[in-house]
């Protein structure tokens, strides 16, 4: 994809994006969005950012890439603890096929260039971590190949190197995109637990969220840098909170809420979890399994702005196919271990107003995890973390249909999704 790295200045004309496409050996999208915005300077070698106000622009419904010609029409789904991906067809509803792959698989993640799936298997406290590939065509997997501690795999934005979280070891290794040899790596010492990321709309930086200590890193990737940390709170603008938090001593979960009589604050420190940028590049939605919400975090400035209460658990964070409102799973457990029959469900976030507008719980319970929705944006797909089930969930009435896979399913992706390209995670594409 070379010919991108031609651009240094990239204007919204549908002729130039075609140009900048034809380079790069990809067919040019069918309509570039206008946009009153100023156009976006990119990284170099990113793709073109179409529409400065919607970042999503190019996962709409029916945006399939040529890359993604002949891909089966599948669910792919890891199973942590047992060490398989089961394969769901998602016109039957039934799992067709399931296969072994490395230690406690995590995510299945889509490639920068659209061409293969990853299984991210990180062998959580042991050396033998690895890679394994899926050939979307064939639904197949081929040979693992052994990389440290992958707990989560991005890409960057120019598609030359993968991005392994190397969660336990508290650092990134950037990695060749195809080979998978290490380039050089990230230290982040200050963020325990490195785990889920978003990229800024012109590619400069990324922010990974730290689950064990209850925060976010923001990682500058053109000067391959930590540039800082910041601790995340639901209580961010509430400095007499934020006081009773820290006092010394050993606390209650809940402690007498100072300035709201008869209210409590919760002491549990974060962890937070998925992020997602809005649309227009701007705010970093980060969830949070511990504040049972969604912190707002403004990506220039590096400052929480906001938090948005959704339900118990809040986990994954997945854009509708319009770009307009962002689903979340909310785990139904704080725990890391949780029960089975929860009180997991998903929240509709509306982008504009940055308020729920729509809550599903689970029928029965459950614990709605990591997943993706449906090219045709139709059903939101998702793990069922603690009761080794599959939920696919309607996007305009919340009905839930659900299947059995394997133990402790997670990262699960669908395939194919549409977009020019992947940042990785179960399908974070544009």
């Amino acid at each position: 994809m070379s010919g991108y790295s031609r651009l240094a200045f990239v204007a919204a004309a549908t002729v130039l994006v075609g140009s900048a496409l034809a380079l790069s050996g990809q067919a040019p999208p069918a309509a570039a969005s206008a946009s009153p915005a100023q156009p976006v300077l990119t990284v170099p070698g990113m793709p073109p950012v179409l529409d400065a106000l919607n970042l999503y622009s190019e996962t709409g419904k029916g945006k399939l890439s040529a890359a993604t010609a002949g891909a089966l029409e599948r669910v792919y789904v890891p199973n942590r603890s047992e060490n398989t991906v089961s394969v769901i067809d998602p016109a039957t509803l039934k799992v067709i096929d399931k296969f072994k792959v490395g230690t406690n698989p995590q995510h299945v993640v889509p490639s920068w260039d659209l061409q293969t799936l990853w299984v991210a298997n990180n062998a959580e406290g042991r050396a033998d971590g690895s890679l394994t590939p899926i050939n979307p065509q064939t639904g197949k997997p081929g040979k693992s190949i052994p990389v440290d501690d992958p707990y989560n795999l991005y890409f960057s934005p120019d598609g030359k190197l993968a991005i392994v979280v190397v969660e336990a070891r508290k650092r990134l290794d950037f990695r060749d995109a195809h080979s998978m040899k290490l380039m050089y790596s990230i230290a982040t010492p200050d963020c325990p637990g490195i785990n889920h990321a978003d990229f800024s709309i012109d590619g400069r930086f990324a922010l990974f969220t730290c689950e064990f200590d209850g925060g976010i890193t923001k990682i500058d990737q053109v000067n391959r840098k930590v540039l800082g940390t910041l601790k995340l709170s639901r209580y961010f603008n509430r400095p007499d909170a934020l006081a009773v938090i820290a006092a010394p001593g050993k606390k209650p979960r809940n402690v007498p809420d100072p300035s709201q009589p008869g209210a409590d604050i919760c002491t549990t420190p974060g962890m937070p979890q998925d992020v997602r940028v809005s649309p227009d590049g701007k705010t970093f939605f980060v969830a949070d399994m511990m504040a049972d919400g969604v912190h707002l975090v403004d990506g220039e400035t590096f400052r929480q702005i906001g938090f948005i209460e959704t339900g118990v658990g809040a986990h994954g964070l997945y854009p509708s196919r319009d770009g307009k409102s962002l689903y979340v799973a909310n785990r139904g457990s704080n725990k890391i271990h949780g029960a089975r029959g929860g009180k997991g469900s998903i929240s509709v976030i509306d982008f504009a107003t940055r308020t729920v507008v729509k809550n599903w719980p689970i029928p029965g319970g459950g614990s709605p995890d990591m997943g993706n929705v449906s090219a045709d944006g139709k059903h939101l797909w998702l793990s069922g973390r603690f009761d080794d089930t599959v939920y696919r969930v309607d996007t305009q009435s919340g009905a839930v249909d659900k299947i059995k896979v394997g133990r402790e399913p997670h990262g699960l992706t669908v395939w194919p999704q549409p977009g020019r390209y992947s940042l990785g995670h179960t399908g974070n594409l544009r």
